[in-house]
């Protein structure tokens, strides 16, 4: 997109909300997800907007598509690390960086980010009270490391010894005072297995004491080469013992049906992510065939919401 293409597009006014959601875009490969996230959350009757940060490299008919639904837009600044590591084997990782820069929205009490590849299956609004100590830089799920579909570049440690979801309950027992009002918000300490977190969903609490502190990591090169899972890789390192765990309610991926199938429970999960290719919008309902049992979900989603769209007058993306 063009700098002119791009001043047509003015950034929506967000002085009354004080709590968003917000979901990164750089392309339109991820619209159709970004569209049945915000008809998702809306269909949980979330209280707060999802707000969609994009960058110079979205196209305008994505960004017209996106602002036609009435999702609010906010333009920033794509983020680049001093040196990149090798993303040959996940070259989707590349635009990730560009996610931490809803640490420096302070104009905001709370800001949920969350990936363009998730749908909510329930509110989950008290993500937006959950209260984070003045050490704390922000809450998120941590990440699975059992490394299910065997890829043979992901890290030698990522095997379900080194899981937090692994005996997850018992985990979780031992480490949450049962008495505290938001135990069934938080997941097992942040502090066991491989100490990472997953980067699909975090809440945080826009500092820019710690959005500096994410710079100069992103400026470092010895750092930011090693960082194979980019974002949530740079924020497990730099704020480590400084991150609160969130249960797995909140991002369970979709490898769950499989690798931990005693805590995947569609009564409590409240947001589902499609880690990994392909996503819901990417293949035929009528032909492929989606062994996690997760995908039906999603596809149920986006026709409710093309079906509304369609009762607007809107025009369905990419048809």
């Amino acid at each position: 997109m063009t700098v002119q293409q791009l001043s047509t597009f003015q950034d929506t006014d967000l002085s009354d909300h004080k709590k968003i959601w917000a979901t990164l875009i750089t392309n339109d490969k991820y619209v159709p997800g970004l569209l049945t996230l915000d008809y998702s959350l809306k269909r949980s009757k979330s209280k707060y907007p999802l707000v969609a940060m994009y960058t110079e490299q979205i196209d305008p008919d994505s960004l017209n598509a996106i602002a036609q639904r009435g999702i609010p837009i906010h333009r920033i600044h794509k983020l680049k690390p001093a040196k990149s590591p090798e993303l040959s084997n996940d070259p989707r990782f590349n635009e990730c960086w560009s996610k931490l820069y809803a640490f420096k929205l302070t104009q905001f009490e709370r800001v949920v980010e969350m990936d363009s590849d998730m749908v909510v299956t329930q509110n989950m609004d008290e993500l937006m009270d959950i209260p984070l100590s003045s050490d704390t830089a922000f809450a998120a799920a941590p990440a699975c490391v059992c490394n299910p579909f065997k890829l043979a570049h992901y890290p030698h440690d990522w095997v379900p010894s080194n899981c937090s979801f692994t005996e997850y309950e018992k985990k979780k027992i031992s480490g949450i005072n049962p008495r505290d009002p938001f135990w069934e918000v938080k997941g097992p300490s942040a502090e066991l297995g491989l100490k990472t977190c997953n980067g699909g969903l975090v809440v945080i609490k826009p500092s820019k004491t710690n959005y500096q502190k994410i710079l100069e990591t992103l400026q470092n090169p010895e750092k930011t080469a090693t960082y194979k899972f980019t974002d949530q890789e740079l924020l497990s390192d730099i704020f480590e013992g400084h991150w609160l765990c969130l249960s797995y309610v909140y991002n369970s991926l979709k490898s769950f049906t499989s690798c931990h199938p005693d805590i995947w429970d569609l009564k409590k999960i409240k947001n589902i992510h499609y880690i990994l290719t392909p996503k819901p919008w990417q293949v035929d309902p009528d032909q492929y065939d989606d062994t996690t049992g997760t995908f039906s979900l999603w596809w149920s989603a986006n026709e409710e919401r093309k079906r509304l769209e369609k009762k607007l007058g809107l025009k369905d993306f990419g048809s």
